[in-house]
């Protein structure tokens, strides 16, 4: 998908508490978003079935499914965006859903431009008519990625990788061997020049080694330089 000036952008708002649904989808509807709501985990992954949106802000405590209850199976077949908007403060909790394939986590209260921000940043990882240099397919290795399909291929087997797991390893892939840190990575992979939490790139580059590294062997493809951040072979 592409996001065009003209494209009806569609985000799933998923909260049992109707103020705070209203109060963004009030503001998101300003910004020019068509919004909807679900009050429970089983709504969500309903309407989710029904018609996939373009990003979901997922709370975690909600009725019949909690939001990690929902994260697990949307990432089963869906690869949108999602930002989860909770009042669990808990690093374990935040760790967890980033763990489990949320793009971002937000704890309640917020600030209201800060999730507009948030929410801008990661649709604007979905225009995929933009990549960074004209090349569609990156080779190394055993692992092809090809940048005009959105798919990474492993020994002729495709991997399944999100959004924003796919973005983070072409990002890299296009800098082999260039190391870039952490910051960095949260500016121009995640799109925030002054929100997100650096840990959130760490935990998105465990996710990814355990997708397509060989266990219990040294990182092949992304490789750590300790104190500065991440690079690619090299």
């Amino acid at each position: 998908m592409t996001l065009g000036k003209n494209t009806t952008i569609e985000i799933l708002i998923a909260d049992d508490e109707n103020a705070i649904a209203d109060i963004i989808k009030f503001n998101l509807i300003k910004q020019g978003y068509t919004i909807k709501i679900a009050h429970d985990g089983e709504e969500t992954l309903n309407m989710i079935k029904e018609k996939a949106p373009d990003l979901l802000i997922l709370d975690i405590m909600m009725p019949k499914k909690n939001g990690f209850e929902v994260l697990t199976e949307l990432r089963k077949t869906f690869k949108f965006p999602v930002i989860i908007l909770t009042a669990k403060e808990e690093e374990s909790d935040k760790i967890h859903g980033l763990e489990l394939g949320a793009d971002d986590y937000m704890v309640k209260p917020f600030s209201i431009n800060e999730l507009i921000a948030r929410v801008k940043a990661n649709l604007r990882r979905l225009d995929f008519q933009n990549p960074d240099i004209d090349v569609e397919e990156i080779k190394y290795e055993d692992i092809i990625i090809d940048i005009s399909k959105y798919e990474l291929r492993k020994e002729d087997k495709v991997i399944d990788l999100t959004v924003r797991e796919f973005e983070l390893l072409k990002f890299l892939a296009l800098r082999q061997g260039q190391v870039v840190s952490r910051e960095v990575l949260l500016s121009d992979v995640w799109g925030y020049d002054h929100y997100g939490d650096i840990r959130t790139v760490d935990v998105t580059v465990r996710r990814l080694r355990e997708k397509i590294e060989e266990e219990g062997t040294e990182p092949k493809y992304i490789k750590t330089k300790r104190g500065v951040g991440y690079y690619f072979g090299g």
